[in-house]
């Protein structure tokens, strides 16, 4: 069978099949180290109609298939290690329905969450999930995503009402709706958020939305080290102050985000805080915010309320990866991703940094501390097989001592390819109902196979 003459008898127009060269390049990787695999063919689908043609003609041909967003994971979710289709969804982009009465929003798979902010900033609502990278919905949701703002407002778990699901055998599957809740049988929607594509493709997504707040001051806190740092985050936080976003940022990223960026950022660790809600509140929280940092010998503190220095102040923070990988051209990042309970923080980012230091390696350390989740990001020649070992045995020590002290591989990346071998010991007997249903929606193993288990 030819693959790309029998897909463009679903899809005539010849531009949305393809197998050139520098397309099948760029979905056959994403951001990080993982070893690239092309896919045979790449299609982009306009509608609902056309993702259900395609699943299945690849159901029943037995040929895999994996959903494609913006290609901004980074634990080889779009990679797809046994060839057959890249789906790519980024031409399903629209911004179906927006009931701002209701503060949700209908859309399709590709819209990015800029899109949609641009959008909703016109009614005073906006979505409040912020991964750093403009990442598709369809993405965010296959991911769990979280980020930034997780710490109020809580991850992408949080956020979805329901669910247009094409599943392996190109049946149309709808979950939840717009109503704020439901006690109506299984929770369906829960199960499909975090399957990272192993058992469904998304072609409508229906979101939470939040308003604008009245108010937003962000701040900058400065350390002599980043346990002072991380130990300064926990007490905020028990101290139930309104923190929008709480993030940490050692030295090793400032460095290169001023290098990056031309700041001239004071290269120690830092935290970003950012407070918002009814101004009333907010003076009140700022006041005890600044007294709580001042106990642990800050030692530079600045406050925004304007909102382009705000902007410049979170710049840092924002650019901290593409500040690391253009340190080191030609090489990929290796990025951990644990989440910790919030009290075991400040040991586990102590634990981070010597076991960086114990293999010889310059690594970053930065993340969303607010609830417990950091990242360590080194860089990694991807052709040296050596260098892989070394940030795997970085991974996996780090792993370890999250998952010891009650805290989980995976915050918010994934498990993918990358965090396979940790997902059985984390989860225990319930891998094992995971495989279940994979096995009882996707028999023939078409959808994204490979990821989430070997």
């Amino acid at each position: 069978m030819e693959l790309m003459a029998e897909l463009r008898k679903i899809i005539s127009d010849a531009e949305r099949v393809t197998n050139n060269e520098t397309i099948i390049e760029q979905h056959s990787q994403d951001l990080t180290y993982h070893s690239p695999y092309p896919p045979e063919v790449v299609v982009y689908p306009k509608d609902k109609n056309e993702v259900h043609q395609v699943i299945t003609f690849a159901y029943q041909h037995n040929v895999p298939i994996v959903p494609f967003g913006v290609g901004s994971s980074v634990e080889g979710h779009v990679i797809p290690i046994h060839g057959g289709i890249s789906l790519d969804m980024t031409l399903m982009d629209k911004i179906v329905d927006i009931r701002p009465q209701e503060f949700s929003v209908k859309v399709q798979p590709g819209v990015t969450r800029e899109q949609l902010n641009r959008k909703l900033k016109s009614y005073g609502l906006f979505f409040p999930v912020d991964p750093g990278a403009n990442a598709s919905i369809g993405g965010m949701v296959a991911t769990n995503a979280s980020g930034t703002n997780a710490v109020r407002y809580g991850t992408m778990n949080n956020q979805v009402l329901g669910l247009e699901v094409v599943l392996a055998d190109g049946s149309l599957m709808k979950t939840g709706g717009i109503s704020a809740k439901s006690s109506a049988g299984y929770h369906l929607t829960n199960l499909f958020i975090g399957s990272e594509g192993t058992l469904g493709v998304f072609t409508e997504i229906i979101l939470k939305l939040y308003g604008i707040p009245e108010k937003t001051v962000s701040a900058k806190a400065v350390f002599s080290t980043v346990e002072q740092a991380s130990e300064t985050a926990v007490n905020i936080i028990s101290a139930g102050l309104s923190i929008g976003r709480i993030e940490l940022v050692d030295e090793h990223t400032i460095t290169a985000v001023n290098a990056y960026r031309d700041t001239n950022f004071a290269e120690k660790p830092t935290l970003f805080l950012e407070f918002s809600g009814m101004e009333h509140w907010i003076e009140k929280d700022v006041a005890l915010g600044k007294s709580l940092i001042e106990d642990f010998d800050c030692i530079d503190f600045v406050f925004e309320s304007d909102p382009l220095k705000r902007t410049e102040l979170w710049e840092a923070r924002h650019q901290a990866v593409f500040a690391i990988q253009a340190k080191y051209p030609g090489q990929k990042p290796m990025s951990t991703d644990v989440c910790v309970p919030i009290s075991v923080l400040p040991e586990a980012i102590e634990n981070a940094r010597k076991t960086i230091s114990d293999n010889g390696i310059e690594g970053a350390i930065f993340g969303h501390v607010g609830d417990g989740n950091y990242h360590v990001v080194f860089m990694v020649d991807p052709q040296s097989q050596e260098e892989i070992e070394r940030a795997e045995k970085i991974n996996h020590d780090i792993v370890r001592f999250a998952i010891k002290n009650g805290g989980t591989c995976t915050g918010e990346h994934g498990i993918g390819i990358g965090k396979i071998d940790y997902l059985q010991e984390e989860q225990g007997s319930a891998y094992h109902l995971m495989k279940v249903i994979k096995h009882a929606i996707d028999s023939k193993n078409i959808l994204n196979p490979g990821k989430i288990f070997n």
